[in-house]
């Protein structure tokens, strides 16, 4: 016979909702493991008589937790506690310490997000609003909003010497989907990566269904003899900035990519951040018919927006298009047609220019700083991007150093996750969210982090 529950239930009848508080106590004493599955709870009648309210209000408790899968009603048994519902809450993960430092970033590469331009945003959202039709808010073209790929294939071209037509331009939700995309189109591929590599993309390729192959890169960007070598039949480059050394692929190494055979995958991340000289051109303009380019607006003006591209050859670029369509029927409409606003009216480019000038100004002071308080330390990939590469002496402890530099609220990676194979000892720093006025006191308080733990 199911053993019969004796139930000690509290009500506030002031508060009204007394079916729902029985409900919430009965849900919670299931959770708990008080009430454990097969549990005979008492009839209606009978427990409406304990609490003394009347027995719909009962039933109505009763039956809220039947359709939550809690309980169970079997005729001629009664009400009892379901299987799948005396289970005990998962104890809560333990919560890290406060950090009572400033913050200057999460990832090496991320943007200072306090300079997104909401006011001219809001006016091209404002925009979009007021004159977009009601029927261009219905399913449209998983590829894109069409206003958005004429407007981005012209900026790519113009900034990025892109050879980019809006029918083979897709929008999708940044680069990590444009590169998921691409890879569930092209099947199970021989992809080669550089080495090191953003250690966050590896699950994602994998779960695309790419074999890895790591190949090195050095001081002029990926080895394309290793590459030849690997037997790979595509290949992901970061060729404008590399990550995370920061390299910038070099004219030689660039002619003997394109004299290679495969398929090259360009991650553009962050190509719009170049301080020193104009920007190299992207690969994609160089071999349209076997680069696939992937961009993003997320370094250059906020990864929330869930805004990217992928440039592709036709059959590919149809494949892609077909496969957002059959995941996930396409992009939010109204951000698309907010920034094709925001390009066509000139505001993102006067939004770089602001961001390139004060990105350059904390490049600068970090740089000067590094060299004051941390002379053994060499830096490198200064050039581009939002992040510096920190070459460490032999000796020293990257792992040590970055979490002695995350603990002052600095952007900092230790490199060796990344590595395939082992190498000399380094860190990578964003400095876009590290004000100027602010990195001298933050890099000499990592001086004497690390003079005290070596």
């Amino acid at each position: 016979m199911d053993q019969l529950a004796d139930l000690h239930i509290s009500i506030n009848r002031e508060e009204g909702g007394i079916a729902a508080q029985i409900a919430c106590e009965l849900r919670e004493s299931i959770r708990q493991g008080r009430l454990e599955a097969g549990v005979r709870l008492p009839a209606t009648r009978d427990l409406a008589a304990d609490l003394q309210v009347s027995r719909g209000v009962v039933v109505e408790a009763y039956e809220q937790l039947v359709a939550e899968g809690f309980l169970l009603s079997r005729v001629g048994v009664g009400t009892v506690v379901a299987p799948a519902g005396s289970r005990e809450e998962p104890p809560a993960p333990p919560q890290p310490p406060p950090v009572c430092t400033p913050f200057y970033g999460h990832r090496a590469t991320s943007p200072d997000l306090s300079s997104f331009p909401r006011e001219r945003w809001l006016a091209s959202l404002r925009h979009v609003l007021a004159h977009v039709p009601s029927d261009a808010l219905d399913y449209g073209d998983p590829g894109g909003v069409p206003e958005l790929r004429e407007e981005l294939a012209g900026y790519l071209r113009r900034v990025r010497a892109a050879d980019v037509h809006p029918e083979n331009l897709m929008i999708v939700g940044g680069v990590a989907q444009g590169l998921s995309l691409t890879l569930h189109v092209l099947g199970g591929i021989r992809l080669a990566v550089e080495d090191p590599t953003s250690n966050r993309q590896i699950p994602l390729l994998r779960r695309a269904g790419a074999e890895i192959v790591p190949v090195r890169a050095d001081e002029q960007g990926i080895d394309v003899g290793a590459l030849r070598a690997s037997g790979a039949d595509a290949v992901l480059v970061t060729p404008a900035h590399q990550y995370p050394t920061g390299v910038v692929l070099s004219p030689g190494r660039r002619a003997e990519l394109m004299a290679w055979g495969g398929l090259i995958l360009e991650d553009d991340y962050d190509a719009e951040f170049r301080f020193d000289r104009d920007p190299v051109g992207c690969l994609q303009g160089l071999a349209p018919d076997r680069v696939v380019l992937s961009g993003s607006i997320s370094k250059s003006m906020a990864p929330g927006l869930r805004i990217g591209w992928v440039a592709a050859p036709a059959d590919l670029a149809h494949g892609v298009r077909q496969a957002r369509g059959e995941l996930d029927l396409g992009s939010p409409v109204i951000d698309q047609y907010a920034l094709a606003h925001f390009l066509r009216t000139g505001a993102y480019d006067r939004h770089l220019r602001k961001a390139r000038r004060e990105y350059r100004r904390r490049r600068d002071a970090l740089v000067k700083v590094l060299a004051e308080h941390l002379p053994e330390v060499r830096v490198h990939g200064i050039e581009a991007g939002l992040h510096v590469y920190l070459e460490l002496p032999p000796d020293w402890d990257e792992h040590g150093l970055a979490l002695a530099a995350q603990s002052l609220g600095l952007a900092a990676e230790p490199v060796g996750p990344m590595r395939f194979t082992p190498g000399p000892p380094a860190i990578v720093v964003g400095f876009a969210r590290l004000p100027v006025h602010k990195t001298a006191e933050a890099i000499a308080a990592l001086r004497s982090l690390t003079s005290s733990r070596r």
